[in-house]
């Protein structure tokens, strides 16, 4: 691991929320492509998962996310539960960055997009009582839809189409059912 990634890796720690940001935007570029390092930081980021701070849980499942594509292991298929662990975080605005970056996972495989498939639609149907069902539902349509759009897979579609239909509200379905127009 270069230098430039050390320094990213320890910044994303940082106090300073400028410097810590900056490292976090660094490593996301960075983890766009496969790296050769991913299983040097993947039990930190791991465990960061449940950090006393919220911001620091975020930062780590998102890059837990991206370095999906860097898991020849295929360690993602078991540890893909923290991450649905942190859709359900304390601070709502750490869940949804979680959620919102899940999508990556099933674009690395078949194995991989069936467990996080079957992840979403069940926590698509888990959050009907909680406070902001609207935003995770919509959050999870967004999220099968990217997969959708790499792999074309006509399942996914299916899958989402069918938990949009399973929305009481025909306002709320109407407007998950914008993400599949053509």
């Amino acid at each position: 691991m270069d230098a430039l990634t050390q320094a990213a890796l320890q910044n994303i720690h940082a106090v300073d929320k400028e410097l810590q940001n900056a490292a976090f935007h660094a490593l996301l570029d960075m983890t766009d492509q496969p790296v050769a390092w991913a299983y040097e930081v993947w039990g930190d980021m791991l465990a960061a998962l449940k950090h006393k701070d919220n911001h620091e849980r975020a930062i780590a499942a998102q890059l837990l996310c991206n370095l999906a594509k860097s898991d020849p292991d295929r360690r993602m298929l078991k540890d893909i539960d923290a991450l649905f662990v942190v859709t359900k975080d304390e601070r709502f605005v750490t869940a949804r960055h979680c959620l919102q970056a899940l999508w990556k996972i099933g674009i690395v495989g078949k194995e991989q997009q069936k467990k996080l498939v079957g992840g979403l639609a069940k926590r698509f149907e888990e959050c009907a009582a909680e406070k902001n069902t609207t935003l995770i539902r919509y959050d999870i349509c967004q999220s099968l839809r990217n997969v959708y759009n790499v792999t074309s897979d006509e399942s996914i579609r299916a899958t989402a189409l069918a938990l949009i239909e399973t929305e009481p509200d025909a306002k709320y379905r109407k407007k998950y059912a914008t993400l599949w127009k053509k």
